[in-house]
């Protein structure tokens, strides 16, 4: 579709409209589109996948990255998780309307405070099409309307998922422009979008820094514009090395391209000596490229030869690798660590290793991130790992909402008041 076919504002008015009927519409309703789309996804699963090959096949002939090609794919197994994330956020409880509070005034006003939908979410983001359904399932639970926007890469597959979550939120009764996807790639579309706050309550963009900087600077509606993770592990003096290894392993090694692997690894000074020469062979078997200050290359010193082992530079503290990369330094003291971390981390997933519980406890509360972990491994920084179903995003703002945002983080709230007559003097 050519950009003159996507008339933003038409699809504006149109979200609005849905958004509305949507925030109206009751528990039994919206759980039955989740599980129309959830049976949409598992009888389309042939179709998902051939539009997954053609955007992969794209991805790989443009000499895309590899680790943007990661997030890309699709299979038989991935696309039953999107369905069953489906029906666990179906089997959440419904948020719409749900009473914050409630009193009467000495007036005889009845007060209540009630959880209601923002309205309208635009979203832009890129590589993952399982985002396409994640948001617009969590959307359809708290009665939101939602605008998607979704990378060139990727576009074949978004466009067939979308499709299908309108076929199924349509066989419901509900209006299928409660989820509209821009089937465009031209990139100016993406301005408009951020001009768009007379439609749009709330813009997310998921993707790189350059994309959530870009929203952040251009976005006339609010904009969550945190999620960039440069995430670090600290294994303390006290550590159970070998609670530490399987850790640090499944903190980079298990999906190296995802927002909440381990950049940074930070290590105790008292057991370098003998931890690092262990994770240095764990990492060599898969593949991973240790950045080392010179403390740890001395650490490392007589296995270094034939492991993927070089010299840190500055500027690899502080990066988001999204890769088979670990930048790692040897600390003197917890103190030293969690200077580290507030210098170049992003606020996004902390963690320690310890046995010391003081220790743990003093980590947990002095260092500043949406998500801070003792004794397991910031991968676990996940919407679904939370028990929220899904999430919109991972925040790392301070205001309105922060870490994986699930349904109540994209809601708001209003007053209502009943009288009987009462005028105010």
């Amino acid at each position: 579709m050519t950009a003159l076919a996507v008339d933003m504002n038409q699809m504006g008015v149109a979200a609005k409209a849905a958004a509305r009927r949507l925030a109206g519409s009751d528990t039994a309703t919206r759980n039955g589109a989740l599980e129309a789309i959830a049976r949409g996804l598992e009888a389309g699963v042939a179709e998902i996948l051939s539009a997954n090959e053609q955007d992969i096949a794209g991805a790989r002939s443009s000499g895309m990255d590899e680790h943007v090609i990661d997030r890309m794919i699709l299979n038989k197994d991935r696309v039953q998780s999107m369905a069953d994330a489906c029906r666990t956020i179906a089997a959440l409880p419904d948020p719409v309307r749900e009473v914050l509070e409630d009193r009467t005034l000495p007036n005889g006003l009845e007060l209540q405070r009630v959880r209601v939908p923002l309205g309208v979410l635009g979203v832009i983001y890129e590589s993952r099409p399982n985002v396409t359904i994640d948001i617009s399932a969590l959307c359809l639970k708290s009665g939101n309307g939602v605008i998607l926007r979704g990378g060139k890469e990727a576009f074949n597959t978004n466009a067939v998922l979308a499709q299908i979550a309108r076929t199924a939120i349509e066989s419901v009764g509900l209006p299928a422009n409660c989820i509209q996807f821009v089937e465009s790639t031209d990139r100016a579309l993406v301005g408009e979008m951020l001009k768009m706050d007379r439609y749009i309550d709330l813009l997310i963009p998921r993707g790189s820094a350059e994309l959530v900087r870009f929203v952040g600077e251009n976005a006339t509606m609010p904009a969550v514009t945190g999620g960039v993770g440069v995430c670090h592990t600290y294994i303390d003096a006290a550590a159970d090395l070998d609670k530490a290894l399987r850790i640090v392993l499944n903190a980079k090694v298990e999906r190296p391209t995802v927002c909440n692997a381990m950049d940074t690894l930070l290590v105790h000074s008292s057991v370098a000596g003998k931890f690092l020469p262990e994770l240095a062979k764990e990492f060599g078997v898969s593949g991973v490229e240790m950045r080392a200050d010179s403390r740890a290359m001395a650490a490392l010193k007589g296995i270094a030869q034939g492991q993927r082992v070089v010299p840190a530079r500055s500027d690899d503290f502080g990066t988001e690798f999204l890769a088979l990369i670990a930048a790692v330094k040897v600390v003197d003291t917890m103190d030293e660590a969690m200077d580290h971390i507030a210098e170049y981390g992003s606020g996004h997933s902390e963690a320690i290793i310890t046995e010391d519980e003081a220790a743990a406890e003093q980590f947990l509360a002095e260092v500043d991130a949406a998500a801070v972990f003792a004794n397991t491994s910031t991968y676990f920084n996940d919407g679904g790992q939370f028990g929220l179903g899904a999430e919109v995003a991972i925040s790392t703002s301070k205001l309105h909402a922060r870490g994986p945002m699930g349904l109540r983080e994209i809601m708001t709230y209003k007053w209502v008041v009943r009288g009987d007559g009462q005028v105010r003097e």
